[in-house]
């Protein structure tokens, strides 16, 4: 799966100012023609503004303002013609979160939430592209090193909506980027009827026939 890494979660408004500080003047006269606002021509207020996060010319990240506050990004990382990342902001121009494709087909279907450290805690999914229609979330620590290395955060947890009841029927947790158990909601009762453990990625035993309180009573060794 893609992931989103800490730094990504810088807004590209705040890219405008800090590159523009650091730059030379030939790649500050290449801002000033890439970055350009588009205002309401009744109000004046600012309804858009361009901009070039890789100073090559070419235009690749397009803000929609409300006057001085920005709403909502829209930003082509690769520059192949297709929007790859989405930047959203709050009443207070802070960003929210940051959306972006697995599929890499131009429209977001997975979208990032920092923590107070401002580093990826959460991701939430939504296999039919629809950010309203939500059937996986994935918990992140990131104060752990992920799977190969990744110093953005460590995959601790998930829950998943897989058979489109509205509510979690698959739940995972990770360890050292590696699956650690998968519980399984088998009989539609809200809690797992089903749990695999794994250790070093193989399953090792299953469990089973939980009683009123969730706990399983039967536990089978996988050999």
């Amino acid at each position: 799966m893609r992931r989103v890494s800490a730094t990504l979660l810088l807004p590209c408004v705040i890219v405008v100012v800090l590159l523009f500080a650091a730059c030379s003047d030939p790649d500050r006269e290449n801002i000033r023609k890439t970055t350009l606002p588009t205002y309401d021509k009744k109000t004046g207020k600012l309804t858009q503004l361009t901009f070039d996060r890789n100073h090559n010319g070419k235009i690749d990240t397009w803000t929609d303002m409300d006057g001085t506050r920005p709403v909502m990004s829209r930003i082509d990382l690769n520059e192949d013609g297709k929007i790859d990342r989405w930047e959203y902001y709050d009443a207070e121009g802070k960003l929210l979160k940051v959306g972006f494709s697995r599929k890499d087909d131009g429209k977001p279907d997975a979208w990032a939430f920092a923590g107070p450290d401002g580093r990826v805690s959460r991701i939430e999914i939504s296999s039919t592209g629809d950010e309203k229609k939500i059937d996986r979330w994935e918990h992140y620590d990131p104060a752990r090193v992920g799977k190969n290395g990744d110093t953005s955060g460590a995959l601790v947890s998930a829950e998943e909506d897989a058979k489109g009841r509205g509510r979690p029927d698959k739940w995972e947790t990770y360890e050292n980027g590696a699956i650690k158990s998968v519980g399984l909601d088998e009989a539609g009762v809200g809690y797992p009827t089903r749990q695999l453990i794994y250790e070093g990625g193989r399953l090792v035993r299953i469990d089973s026939n939980p009683d009123g309180h969730g706990a399983f009573q039967t536990h089978t060794p996988v050999k």
